[in-house]
């Protein structure tokens, strides 16, 4: 190969010889004319040949090293070149190689994979026939097996009885024939945990008080003692426990079902001994666990919002007026019976009070007596009746108010739908429960303030009737004087 360096080495020798051969043939003197040129010396005229004469003879050195050099460097690649390329092909007759042999390989495999496979359909067909009716026996046991395994990872009845979950999943997923000594083991199981599920028994047990939270986490666990009934509900001195089936323990309540549920737990364990009443779960703590969820009172009235705190606010206060009310007319009746029975006027009371004001003026014209005692009855009257409207109009409000809750929770309601639609519940129940609670707190209260109104109604009327009777009666009495003295 040549390189660029060699060419532009020869192009410039070229070139250097071709103005070398110019110099000289313009140097040559014409014959029969004269120059400058004639005038030169003889010496400078020898000298400029062998200057050139040396400059070409280095630039020639130069380019034959060059080419040289070139020559050795192409050489060398070529060499590499050679010994990559015997390389290479080397490899590719080991790749090659091992390719046909790893066909082979697979042709073979392929062949005893085939014979293998008719060996094994071959021993089966002899296995089945050499069973017989104990095939069907080993079906049985993976059966019972597998039901039981599946009854005691999620039974109460495991408590205490963690290791035969060991032999239940061994036996139903054994391929083999069972032994004597399993058989004999599974028997038992079946027969204990029939016997466990008819028993009450009070055992200490770790319970799950705190649970962790990711993969492999252990949890928190103490002592208890608990008090299982059959397979259905478990419950100790804090409540109720629900098995957990992941770590095959007990685990209690976040939070316990209502108190009637509750009440039984205490009762049985006060009781100490004998039969007693206690709530059974028959779902076997599916149940139990969702009354879990139910609703407290508070979570009730708060689910009404501000609509039935506002119910509530007026109710407890119609009611304590109410209440206050009831009393001080019970009072005033008591006080005003006494006077009735009496002749001597209490100012203690509005009918003493009447009397007093007819004592007073008992010797006006008829007219004037009654118009002093009109007015005093009045003022009794307006006395006895006070702040009864106050009741009366929070009993006619309250439903009213219940309305309007049930309004703005169903805007909730429709609000939730347009938004998430109506493929969760959940995102529907605020407004529904806001609806429904508002409500019910809006009748809840009328309706006790409107039997407290007509209590409070009935008593002061009662006291008014005798307060306008006895007036009549004064009234009568002295315009019969005055008739008299006439």
């Amino acid at each position: 190969m040549i390189s660029r360096g060699f060419v532009l080495a020869v192009a410039l020798f070229v070139f250097g010889l071709a103005g070398s051969v110019a110099g000289q043939q313009a140097g040559e003197p014409d014959r029969g004319s004269t120059s400058a040129a004639e005038a030169e010396p003889p010496a400078e005229k020898a000298k400029k040949p062998k200057e050139a004469t040396i400059a070409l003879g280095e630039l020639l050195a130069k380019v034959r090293a060059s080419a040289a050099a070139e020559k050795e460097q192409d050489e060398k690649r070529e060499a590499e070149f050679r010994a990559a390329r015997d390389d290479f092909a080397g490899k590719l007759r080991r790749t090659e190689a091992q390719v046909r042999a790893a066909e082979a390989a697979s042709v073979s495999l392929d062949k005893r994979y085939g014979e293998n496979e008719i060996e094994i359909e071959t021993l089966g067909e002899r296995l089945t026939d050499r069973l017989g009716q104990m095939g069907e026996l080993f079906g049985v046991v993976r059966l019972v097996s597998t039901d039981m395994s599946a009854q005691a990872w999620d039974s109460l009845t495991s408590l205490g009885l963690e290791e035969r979950s060991e032999l239940l999943d061994r036996l139903g997923r054994s391929s083999d024939l069972p032994s004597t000594e399993d058989l004999e083991k599974l028997w038992f199981e079946v027969q204990r945990e029939m016997t466990e599920q008819s028993r009450v028994i009070r055992k200490t047990v770790p319970v799950i008080v705190e649970e962790a939270e990711g993969e492999g986490a252990t949890h928190e666990t103490v002592q208890r003692a608990i008090v299982r009934v059959g397979p259905f509900t478990a419950f100790g001195e804090d409540g109720y426990v629900r098995w957990k089936r992941a770590a095959q323990k007990v685990q209690a309540l976040d939070r316990q079902p209502p108190p009637r549920y509750v009440d039984t737990v205490e009762d049985y364990l006060e009781a100490g001994g004998g039969y007693q009443r206690v709530a059974v779960d028959p779902s076997r703590g599916a149940l139990l666990f969702a009354l879990t969820d139910t609703p407290s009172m508070l979570e009730r009235v708060q689910a009404g919002g501000y609509v039935g705190y506002t119910i509530i606010g007026l109710g407890l206060l119609a009611l304590a007026l109410g209440l206050v009310r009831l009393v001080a007319l019970a009072s005033v009746g008591r006080r005003v019976g006494a006077q009735a029975r009496s002749d001597r006027p209490d100012e203690g009371n509005p009918l003493g009070r009447l009397l007093g004001v007819y004592e007073q003026n008992r010797d006006l014209d008829p007219e004037v007596l009654e118009q002093r005692l009109d007015e005093s009855l009045l003022r009794e009257s307006s006395d006895v009746e006070r702040n009864l409207w106050i009741v009366r109009t929070i009993s006619i409000i309250a439903p009213l108010l219940g309305l309007l809750g049930t309004v703005t929770g169903m805007i909730q309601t429709f609000q939730a739908i347009t938004l998430f639609g109506a493929g969760d519940p959940k995102m529907m129940a605020g407004g529904i429960s806001e609806a429904l609670i508002t409500t019910t707190l809006g009748l809840v209260i009328a309706i006790p303030l409107v039997l407290l109104h007509a209590l409070l109604s009935s008593r002061a009327r009662n006291i008014t009737d005798v307060l306008d009777e006895r007036v009549a009666s004064l009234r009568a009495e002295r315009l019969a004087e005055e008739l008299s003295s006439s």
